[in-house]
């Protein structure tokens, strides 16, 4: 671990664990190598952990592009936002979402500036992969929150890739830790599909997901993974030797069924070493 200092994410997310580092560090292993996040988005985990070596993922590439913007020159970002701020407004918001940077500054300053200044901090893209949500109600672009300088000494030991969670996950060796959060597709719900960023999630993603866990947790890796509190997601788990419990943003955790509601998630862990069965 590095010298520890409070960072908040410097993106709003949905499904953002925020609250869930809050309630439940206590499920994180204490001690393991390499830390790996293959479906990164706001990064709360990450930030809160704050690991040595890690290996960050994510299938958006406008997303990672705002990490290794900042990775590669924090003050350029900085300073690329300052316009931004500067010239915010109905017209330059729409001619900015509908910009397409080449370069690694800009691009990673157009995805937080449109993060904190669209609608909700959604990320939606139409069928041609153009991002279409609407400016929102919000207008600061640069926040008192922001502490882009550690964040960049924070990712300077961080792999950051693009790619599919199953390469990431099968990179994993004993002793490292996943963290895996996933959209939360079920079997039966909207025909098993839901829209991850300008992909669609699929039911055969969820069993793809679970197939490389079992493979790391038997490689001895250390597994944290939040899922939807549902019968299909639990039978893709429950024989391969880890641990499930249901959680919410307003509860404790509970094994017990009567203890959960439709708004409960599932924590699927695995710690090497411990003797979990």
């Amino acid at each position: 671990m590095t010298d520890r200092f409070e960072i908040t994410p410097f993106l709003k997310w949905a499904g953002g664990k925020r609250w869930f580092v809050q309630r439940h560090a206590d499920l994180i292993p204490k001690n393991f190598n390499r830390y790996i996040e293959p479906f990164l988005g706001g990064g709360s985990v990450f930030f809160y952990l704050q690991p040595s070596c890690s290996l960050l993922g994510d299938a958006n590439p406008d997303l990672i592009a705002a990490y290794r913007g900042i990775k590669e020159n924090w003050k350029a970002v900085v300073k690329s936002l300052q316009y931004h701020s500067r010239q915010h407004s109905d017209e330059y918001f729409y001619l900015m979402r509908g910009s397409h940077p080449k370069d690694v500054i800009r691009r990673a300053s157009r995805m937080i500036y449109l993060n904190r200044t669209c609608f909700n901090g959604i990320y939606r893209v139409n069928l041609r992969g153009e991002f279409n949500v609407p400016r929102g109600t919000k207008d600061s672009v640069l926040l008192s929150s922001d502490r882009f300088d550690l964040i960049a000494k924070l990712l300077e030991s961080a792999d950051i890739r693009s790619a599919d969670f199953e390469i990431l996950i099968d990179e994993a060796q004993t002793d490292d830790f996943i963290f895996a959060d996933p959209p939360y597709t079920v079997r039966h719900n909207f025909n098993g599909f839901v829209k991850y960023n300008e992909k669609l999630f699929s039911w055969q993603d969820q069993e793809r997901l679970a197939e490389a866990l079992i493979r790391a947790k038997n490689r001895g890796v250390h597994i944290l993974s939040t899922n939807a509190n549902h019968s299909s997601i639990r039978d893709l788990y429950e024989n391969y030797g880890f641990k499930l419990n249901t959680t919410s943003r307003f509860s404790s955790i509970s094994a017990l069924s009567k203890h959960r509601k439709q708004f409960d998630e599932m924590i699927i862990s695995f710690t090497s070493g411990d003797g979990q069965s």
